[in-house]
This record gives C-alpha cells, structure tokens and sequence, in this order.
C-alpha cells in the first residue's frame, strides 16, 4: 500500500510540473534554449550520460536482484528497459552533432532525481512487488509491445533526421518528412508513444506513473520547441502541430 502511495504522489508531483511549465511557459534550458541564467554549466554530452544513468543502473539492478520470482515478462521488460537507456546513456549523447554546447547543472540534477526515481519505482516493483505471474500471452503484451516498437522507432529515426540537419553545419533549418510534416517534434512524441506501450505490456502502476511522467515532462517541451520553430523561422509550416498530429 505504501508503495502505490508513493506512485500517486509522484503523478501528482508530474500534474504539478506540468501545470507549472505550461501556465509559467518555462523554456526547459538545454540545447537551443540553454542559458547561462540558470547557475553553473556542464558539457552537453556529459550532462545527458549523467542524467540519463540512475535509469540505466537503478531499474535491472532492483530488478534482477530483489526476491520477486522472474518470468519471461520480467525478462523482457528488462530487456526493452536496458535497450532504451544503453543508447540514451552511452550512445546518443555522443552522436550530437554539438560543440562548446553546454547545459545548466541544475537541470542536470532534476533530471537526475526524475530518472533516478523513476528507474527505482519500475525496478522495485518488479524485484520486490512482482508476485502475480501475467500471461505472456495476454492481449495487452502484445499492443504494449508494438508500441514500444513503433514509438521507439519514430523516436530514434526523428533523432537521425535532427542531427543529420546538424551535419550541414548552415546552423538551424526546418526539419521535414515523414512525421515532421505532421508535428514538430515527433522524436518527443515517439518517446511518449514507446514508454505508454511499456506501461500496457507491465501492466503495473511504476510503469503506469512513468509513462505519464515521461508525457508530462516531454509536452511542454515540444510546446516551447513548436513555438522557438515559429519565432526563429517566418517560412515555418503554418499547419503544422507541436506533438500530436491534427491535435496539439
């Protein structure tokens, strides 16, 4: 009981963080909107290992070695986390095209905390709380598990359309095809899309809580980037919507 406490208040803390960043339009400060107005800087590459690493650690450690008894599922699970957050970790931050970019310290931190909390919630309900066996064959494994996918792969695909912009070296152009015609961020919403697959494949309130969390903290962000397209460029597609195709 304490532990799905614990879940709630950490969703009514991504209610609040939410309100906050959109009512304030608070620009989150990294990369294009980084400022030295937030304190202390630290290189870019290395910010995104740092913050991105309690997730990596905390969730198949708490996993792998709490009591709960391990099935395919938890396997799984583990797996998709680890696939994730190895490339977000170790590999993604070192394929920036940036240089002399840098991030401020305290936002490092809070990201440090949102993935550090968020790695031990999914990591400690599978490791200690997990005691009902899901059939692996249950409907919802299988959505959950194509949404991942697909949300992984729009993800990561937006990301390879973004940084080979970057390679042009002709400073920021408008990105374009595939999901990009639609919405100016599809690599925020393929994020969203893969961490709501992976909380219907749980089935669980720790994964529950991340998906929300990861939607929550991802939105405004794509609002603020939606908004600095429009600002920076007068050509920037009119039609076009900040995060969810024909809606927002």
């Amino acid at each position: 009981m304490t532990f799905e406490i614990i879940n709630y208040c950490w969703i009514i803390i991504a209610f609040a963080v939410l309100v906050v960043l959109i009512g304030f339009n608070i620009r989150a400060p990294y990369g294009r909107h980084a400022t030295k107005e937030w304190g202390p800087m630290i290189d870019n590459k290395w910010g995104w290992v740092f913050m991105e690493l309690p997730a990596l650690i905390l969730m198949p450690l708490l996993s792998f070695f709490g009591p709960s008894p391990k099935t395919d599922l938890t396997y799984l699970l583990i797996g998709l986390w680890c696939f994730h957050y190895v490339y977000r970790t170790l590999v993604f931050p070192f394929k920036l095209k940036t240089k002399n970019k840098k991030m401020p310290i305290v936002i490092v931190l809070s990201a440090v905390i949102f993935n550090g909390v968020n790695g031990f919630l999914n990591g400690y309900f599978l490791g200690y709380m997990n005691t009902c066996a899901i059939d692996p064959h249950a409907y919802h494994v299988y959505i959950g598990f194509f949404l991942f996918l697909s949300g992984l792969y729009i993800n990561r695909s937006s990301d390879r359309t973004l940084i080979s912009l970057r390679e042009k070296k002709d400073g920021y152009q408008i990105p374009s095809g595939r999901l990009f015609d639609r919405i100016s961020c599809p690599n925020h919403f393929g994020e969203i899309v893969e961490w709501i697959g992976f909380a219907i494949l749980a089935w669980n309130i720790s994964a529950l809580t991340f998906a929300i969390w990861t939607a929550f903290n991802l939105i405004p962000r794509a609002l603020n980037h939606h908004s600095w397209y429009n600002e920076y460029f007068e050509t920037y597609p009119q039609k076009r919507k900040a995060i969810i195709p024909y809606i927002l």
